[in-house]
């Protein structure tokens, strides 16, 4: 059962030291989708039984069947934290309630324009790494979030793989997931921000979570750290610089080391106190030793209902792992604690966003996150409505307030400031919150949340700045920088020559629809579609049939790429050509 109304949410919208708008950005096939539903499901919109198979991010067809996420997806998210968990927070809250505006993006490279769509009305990121390594494209991404100012977090997925898969021993894991972490930080560093501050993530500093996204379970240091200091009575900070890196501990003597002993009992505190007791719990459910299993809960202060005690092998393991674990409470003390709030984040992303002067109105409005200021909105993408033809302008508020029958100054991509060119002064029909498949309409939206709206389609091609109707000094907000190029082409025509208006209007709404997609008439006449990659180039001409031309058929063309040579700078030497007739010379 959904734990939040509309109205709740719209409540926390005003207190913007408790939002938290962040993207999920990973290499494909690392597990985003399957790790979101884990957080979808504390907020009560999917089953926790099911979450990990669902995977409710995905709401195309074409991403169930493939197994991929194609379009990036958002959802706001109501939580209630408990004083207990939040106790150690130092920032800045009002009350308990926390709102998380969250994007599950694509991971595959053809799709990495989604990515910078979601990264531009994002502030922090939370970076999937498969326990494998480190990916190329991974690396893409983060430089593309340290270039947008967001700050990261990471997650060390697939950790079930340790214990059901590999069987590898503690320590081998231990070395495994410190390399990942190591490689991380290497490309952080490289990308850092003087204005960003530290951006490298510590797992003793409780920035790494470790997490097992098919099963529902995830940790941080933090949560062993307090399980064992109310325990043993000891310092929590303490307890958790000892549990990552060179410190050892043998029970034997009771004593903590820097160095083995050489004493069979001696293991790092990594090993004995989280991987050994979670590599005991799993064993012991995969090998159906229930009464083993029963006592070992009780002593952990777990309680299992009746009907769950019936399950056996992974679906008992997995209940268990999910009630002693929750992958939702690691992940939101990571977010809570580690994110920065809009209130936060925009006194420094204010240089990367404002194309205008530093000091003018509008940037101040930005820098402070001022709901009663003027309206500064960029929209980074449009998201096709079950209307067919119409679209949501979907985007983030920065400054002022967004609202039904508001009057806006729209600023196109090719706007420059004191001319007429894609500018547009238009009413806004509807404002609406985005909850994945579903969405839920509200009165305004203030500063520092997601926003979609309708009524705008007509006048926005992909992105555009947004204000209010008489703010006629204000700057737009810089457009986006993709990582990659529409350079695979692909020219299409209609099977019957009747459906070229069909055709027209269709690639006009591909367009609109794709932040990277490019459609052209060539001087020949022929159609062209333009992607950054052949599995993208094939989404958009489905979408194009299916959605946007009403299953009329079309010829397509084998997708080419063009190369093109042009000149960078002038010759240092002096170069002589003749005339062909050798009468003149160049």
């Amino acid at each position: 059962m959904v734990k939040f109304t509309a109205e709740e949410l719209r409540r926390i919208m005003d207190l913007k030291h408790n939002i938290c708008n962040m993207s999920i950005i990973a290499h494909v096939d690392h597990g985003k989708s399957t790790l979101t539903d884990s957080l979808v499901a504390a907020a009560g919109i999917i089953a926790e039984e099911v979450s990990g198979d669902v995977r409710m991010m995905d709401t195309r067809q074409d991403e169930a069947e493939r197994g991929i996420t194609i379009k990036s997806t958002a959802i706001s998210l109501y939580y209630e934290m408990t004083d207990e968990s939040l106790k150690d927070y130092k920032g800045e809250r009002h009350g308990n309630e926390y709102l998380i505006n969250l994007i599950d993006s694509p991971g595959h490279v053809d799709f990495s324009s989604e990515v910078t769509a979601a990264l531009r009305i994002t502030d922090g990121a939370l970076v999937v790494v498969d326990c494998e390594g480190v990916c190329v494209h991974t690396e893409t991404l983060l430089r593309q979030a340290l270039g947008e100012r967001i700050r990261p977090v990471l997650t060390v997925i697939k950790m079930d793989r340790c214990f059901l898969e590999l069987q590898v021993d503690g320590e081998e894991a231990y070395q495994t997931f410190q390399r990942v972490i190591e490689n991380a930080n290497v490309i952080m560093a490289t990308y850092e921000d003087p204005l960003l501050g530290d951006v490298q993530v510590y797992p003793e500093k409780g920035t790494v979570a470790f997490s097992a996204g098919l099963y529902g379970w995830a940790f941080t240091l933090t949560n062993f750290a307090k399980k064992y200091a109310s325990k043993y009575g000891v310092d929590e900070s303490k307890m958790m610089e000892r549990l990552w890196g060179e410190n050892f501990f043998d029970p034997a003597t009771k004593k903590w080391t820097t160095k083995r002993t050489g004493s069979p009992t001696c293991k790092r505190g990594f090993v004995q106190f989280c991987y050994e007791p979670i590599s005991q719990i799993i064993n012991t459910c995969m090998n159906d030793e229930k009464d083993k299993l029963w006592t070992l809960l009780d002593k952990l202060g777990v309680t299992m209902k009746a009907e769950e005690k019936d399950l056996m092998g992974k679906a008992l393991m997995k209940r268990v792992m999910q009630t002693w674990l929750p992958a939702s409470n690691a992940l939101l003390e990571i977010m809570i604690f580690h994110l920065p709030s809009p209130a936060k984040a925009q006194k420094y992303r204010v240089e990367n966003l404002y194309e205008g002067p530093l000091d003018d109105p509008y940037a101040n409005a930005i820098r402070n996150c001022n709901p009663d200021r003027p309206l500064m909105l960029y929209v980074s993408k449009m998201i096709p409505m079950s209307d067919k033809g119409r679209f949501f302008a979907f985007g983030r508020v920065f400054s002022g307030k967004v609202s039904t029958g508001l009057k806006v100054r729209i600023m196109g991509p090719n706007y420059v400031r004191g001319e007429k060119k894609d500018l547009y002064v238009k009413i806004v029909q509807r404002t609406v919150i985005w909850m994945g498949k579903r969405q839920e309409t509200v009165e305004d939206v203030p500063c520092g949340n997601t926003v979609a709206m309708v009524g705008l389609d007509q006048f926005i091609t992909k992105n555009a700045t947004l204000t209010n109707e008489k703010e006629v000094d204000a700057h737009p907000i810089r457009a986006m920088k993709f990582s990659v190029s529409p350079v695979v082409r692909v020219a299409v025509q209609c099977k019957v020559a009747s459906d070229l208006p069909k055709l027209v209007e269709g690639l006009k709404r591909l367009a609109k629809s794709d932040p990277m997609v490019v459609c052209d008439i060539e001087e020949s006449g022929e159609h062209i579609i333009a992607g950054s990659g052949e599995l993208h180039l094939e989404i958009c001409l489905k979408d194009l049939q299916e959605d946007f031309m009403g299953g009329a058929e079309i010829i397509k063309s084998d997708p080419v790429v063009s190369f093109r040579e042009t000149v960078l700078e002038k010759s240092c030497r002096v170069v002589m050509s003749k005339s062909p007739n050798m009468h003149n010379r160049l």
